[in-house]
């Protein structure tokens, strides 16, 4: 991949779901965003510091024909901005890709490094933020920025895409604010997020896709209990039938 310098106002203008990855490698839209992840990369973490940080924006991964979502909230710092890729490298994506590999979307429980032979069938995975942010933190306006970049992807996987997990309100809102905007009958007001909440939607054009909410993987929650791996095991199979 060859990043470019450019930002997300031309999402609408890519054909495939590499260019769209092109756009999220090369994007420097959001000052804030663009130092913080430099910064992160340059300082390192002790027990990293003998590897070369991504450091820029990090695209999404998986399968460029899924029928499944899942919608992340944004890069960790020394995860995906350090790897480059989604969920790898930190203790969000060791416990996703292992609930991943148990309902057969996987073909490894474990996700180190970019390189390291992951391949996702029939799922991809997707965030409303491609940057690491300050505190996980990212703002209303750097939000906003990075928004076509879904957009985008939800519209080029359309015609194979039947479920969405979300994981977390932020990516619940997100995606159903992204999925109002592109034709899909959202209830207003919208429903709220809720672990293993499901929202059946229909697209003006008679298409139907389902959502479903999942705790974030962050260890905050898979640490204290709150999300176990029966839990998350129970969403992902709701998106097999």
């Amino acid at each position: 991949m060859t990043p470019t310098r450019s930002g997300p106002g031309l999402a609408r203008t890519t054909a495939t779901l590499g260019e769209v990855d092109a756009l999220v490698a090369g994007c420097f839209a959001c000052p804030r965003l663009v130092a913080w992840r430099e910064q992160v990369a340059r300082e390192k973490r002790a027990s990293f510091a003998d590897q070369t940080y991504w450091g820029r924006g990090v695209p999404s991964f998986g399968d460029e024909r899924a029928r499944t979502v899942v919608v992340g909230l944004a890069p960790s710092a020394h995860g995906g901005n350090r790897t480059g890729r989604m969920f790898t490298g930190d203790p969000s994506g060791d416990v996703l890709v292992a609930a991943l590999h148990r309902a057969g979307y996987a073909n490894q429980p474990t996700s180190r490094s970019a390189d390291d032979g992951l391949v996702l069938t029939g799922l991809r995975l997707v965030a409303p933020v491609h940057c690491a942010p300050p505190d996980n933190k990212p703002s209303p306006d750097e939000r906003r920025a990075c928004a076509p970049y879904l957009a985008r992807e939800l519209e080029l996987l359309a015609p194979t895409l039947r479920h969405a997990v979300a994981l977390g309100a932020y990516g619940w809102q997100a995606l159903l604010a992204t999925l109002g905007e592109q034709g899909w009958q959202v209830p207003r007001p919208r429903p709220r997020f809720a672990h293993g909440a499901s929202l059946d939607l229909t697209h003006d054009d008679g298409r139907s896709l389902r959502v479903h909410g999942c705790f974030h993987v962050s260890a905050r929650n898979t640490y204290t209990g709150l999300l176990t791996p029966e839990m998350i095991d129970a969403v992902l199979v709701a998106t097999l039938a």
